[in-house]
């Protein structure tokens, strides 16, 4: 019973941050504020599921009038109708807007590698050993954690359309938080649409071995 209240605390939670991503990833990007550092580089990652978003978003906004007139008798099922579908269209624009306002940055401190308002992991350049452009594409549903190369460390993929075409070796496991908890991780694939632009912006915060 323990287990079975810490899965549903965890859901509820998980579903407040998600929210509040959405509702901060809109207000970012109608005020232009996109989350990158003072001097840093922005590298976009959104490049394989763009598309993908805009039609779901498309097919949601020509949805609710369709509903709306299809159910315009009965108000007492209208305006839920209504307000569920409006809610859903703002949902999928806050969305996408998470991947436009937080894409990875290279900068001065270091990097932030990001996955929408979900995820943020901040490697200073003292902690990189190396970065490489090395692709994987990974099944649906492969877990963001596999097997690190040190004993008691993971390697930590951020997915874009199951792919990754960056890696990132650490001098040492750091501590990441993660949505279920804190891991140490000592490795980190990504995505970037430019990955070669990443290697650029990096060249010359690397620290010298």
């Amino acid at each position: 019973m323990t287990r079975a209240l810490r899965e549903v605390g965890y859901l509820a939670r998980r579903a407040w941050q998600l929210e509040v991503g959405v509702w901060a990833s809109l207000w970012r990007f109608i005020f232009r504020r996109p989350r990158v550092p003072a001097g840093a580089t922005a590298i976009a990652y959104h490049g394989p599921v763009f598309t993908i978003l805009i039609v779901f978003i498309v097919l949601s906004a020509v949805e609710i009038p369709i509903i709306d007139l299809i159910v315009y008798p009965w108000p007492w099922v209208r305006i839920p109708f209504l307000a569920l579908g409006i809610w859903g269209l703002t949902w999928m624009l806050g969305f996408l807007f998470g991947f436009l306002t937080r894409p990875h940055s290279v900068g001065p401190d270091g990097l932030r590698i990001r996955q929408g308002a979900d995820l943020e992991v901040v490697v200073p350049w003292a902690a990189v050993e190396a970065i490489r452009m090395r692709t994987e594409t990974a099944e649906a549903r492969s877990p963001k954690l596999t097997e690190g190369r040190t004993p008691g460390a993971a390697t930590l993929h951020v997915r874009v359309a199951n792919e990754t075409n960056l890696l990132i070796e650490l001098d040492e496991p750091m501590t990441v938080r993660m949505p279920r908890g804190e891991v140490r991780v000592d490795t980190i694939r990504c995505r970037a649409d430019d990955p070669r632009a990443f290697l650029d912006a990096s060249r010359p915060h690397l620290v010298p071995a």
